[in-house]
């Protein structure tokens, strides 16, 4: 749900939503399009008809993202929001049991693809510039709990999601150097009602599933995507201005203990 108050706000500028056709991508996409911003949603699957203009496009390729930022600037001849949300679970594999293939996999999409959208990211705000209106970029990295605590499994999703924590804070710091008006931010979400979950919900049924992962949350219950679309909201708006190489948990309390349960192990 979009605060009265924001309609408009984002108006003239250009976000793109990477793994914008489900999930937190597909709210934030939804919400960043009420606010007044165009949206491009950039992802491997078309999903179903929502705000914006779709761009198939996959993280881990260098080429792609050149590409995607060549039809952005052509098309819509600026950049101001981009949001990296784009991410896979990669399964539940330990130190022991995880494959050195199934590592590069997930670090390629969850790591490497934040590497490459924060880069190309400032490049395209960069290019908004002479004759244009002054751009105000904002990055927006998804992470996760996994990246602000640890746990034993899964090791490479929680490693990826480590690095874009501080992949997040290197961006801040080198933006802030180099005098851009580009802030950039991580979001640290805990277990959000996805497709990330499907294989719970076949193995218990939907509700039932939700209903034990809300439990590992001192909230008592998970979040729906629209409450994290909300966070990215903020983050890629004026609203937060002061805020870089910030992060922000938005885990119904799970980080705020000294000690963090995994979402999936039984009582």
């Amino acid at each position: 749900m979009v605060l009265a108050d924001m309609s408009n706000e984002l108006s003239g500028r250009v976000a793109i939503v990477t793994g914008g056709a489900s999930g937190i991508g597909a709210a934030s996409a939804v919400l960043l399009a009420a606010a007044g911003a165009t949206v491009i949603v950039a992802d491997l699957q078309d999903g179903p008809e929502g705000p914006g203009r779709f761009v198939a496009h996959d993280v881990a390729s260098e080429d792609s993202w050149k590409s995607l930022l060549a039809d952005v600037l052509k098309r819509e001849g600026r950049l101001d929001i981009m949001v990296n949300n784009a991410g896979i679970s990669g399964g539940p594999g330990n130190i022991e049991t995880t494959t050195v293939e199934n590592w590069q996999q997930v670090q390629a999409i969850n790591s490497e693809g934040v590497f490459l959208g924060s880069k190309y990211a400032i490049e395209g705000m960069k290019k908004t510039g002479p004759g244009k209106p002054a751009s105000k970029g904002s990055i927006v990295n998804i992470s996760s709990i996994a990246g602000l605590v640890g746990g034993a499994g899964p090791t490479a999703y929680t490693a990826a999601k480590g690095a874009v924590r501080l992949l997040s804070k290197s961006v801040a710091l080198y933006c802030a150097e180099q005098k851009y008006d580009i802030r950039c931010n991580s979001v640290h979400p805990g277990g959000v009602d996805t497709a990330i979950f499907n294989p719970l919900w076949q193995a218990m049924g939907h509700e039932e599933g939700k209903a034990f992962i809300g439990t590992r949350h001192p909230i008592g219950r998970m979040s729906e995507p629209g409450e994290l679309g909300e966070v990215i909201l903020f983050l890629a708006s004026d609203r937060s201005s002061f805020m870089t190489g910030t992060e922000i948990a938005a885990d119904g309390g799970i980080t705020a203990g000294l000690m963090r349960r995994s979402l999936l192990a039984p009582s």
